[in-house]
């Protein structure tokens, strides 16, 4: 997260905060919550049950349950099988690339190959 740089499209330094944080349950602890929340970042993370049952056994002192934007949830998937579809290709799963530039070029090569073979198929929506 302190690494974190969103480019801008005109002029001015990247921005070093996004405005919402889409992750998988692993990242739902009470420390990163609040990493996010002192940030301003507004948190999209599910909770897994064994922490719904946690606060449930705690009762009125367990606290409310976080609040969860499924909409914005389901933008996360789009992203996580563009990630999958990069991975298909052997070069840029394993990073055998010694260099960035060169590693950047493939994933580049990778992007055109994925690209030209959806505009011949018919891809699914990906939201309903």
């Amino acid at each position: 997260m302190k690494r974190l740089r969103i480019t801008r499209t005109g002029l001015g330094r990247p921005r070093t905060r996004p405005g919402r944080l889409l992750a998988d349950k692993a990242y739902s602890s009470t420390k990163i919550r609040a990493h996010l929340r002192r940030r301003g970042i507004t948190a999209t993370i599910p909770e897994p049950a064994n922490q719904i049952a946690h606060r449930a056994g705690r009762g009125s002192k367990g606290g409310r349950r976080p609040a969860f934007d499924t909409i914005a949830y389901k933008d996360r998937n789009t992203v996580e099988r563009a990630f999958n579809k990069l991975k298909a290709f052997r070069a840029v799963a394993m990073r055998t690339d010694k260099r960035e530039y060169v590693y950047r070029g493939t994933i580049d090569i990778a992007s055109i190959k994925i690209w030209l073979r959806d505009l011949t198929r018919k891809d699914p929506p990906d939201t309903p």
